[in-house]
């Protein structure tokens, strides 16, 4: 019984994060190294999000425009 419990909550922690990604309004000032953000602006086609990897020191951040189906998504806005 306790393995079936600790499957569970084991699974969830890896489960939630990856069920929805956030889309921001406005790209953020920093990102971790490696850190993934995506952003919805006239940057990019419609139908395709901004998506902004962030770089270690000295370099620039990657920037490419993807295509996030609409159940993955959700909007919200940057927080400074």
């Amino acid at each position: 019984m306790r393995r079936l419990a600790s499957v569970a909550v084991f699974s969830c922690f890896f489960a939630l994060p990856c069920s929805a990604q956030t889309i921001l309004k406005s790209e953020p000032l920093m990102l971790a190294p490696y850190e993934v953000a995506f952003v919805k602006d006239a940057s990019c086609p419609s139908g395709q999000v901004l998506k902004v990897t962030g770089a270690i020191r000295g370099l620039h951040r990657r920037k490419t425009c993807v295509v996030l189906a609409g159940e993955q998504a959700s909007l919200a806005t940057a927080t400074p």
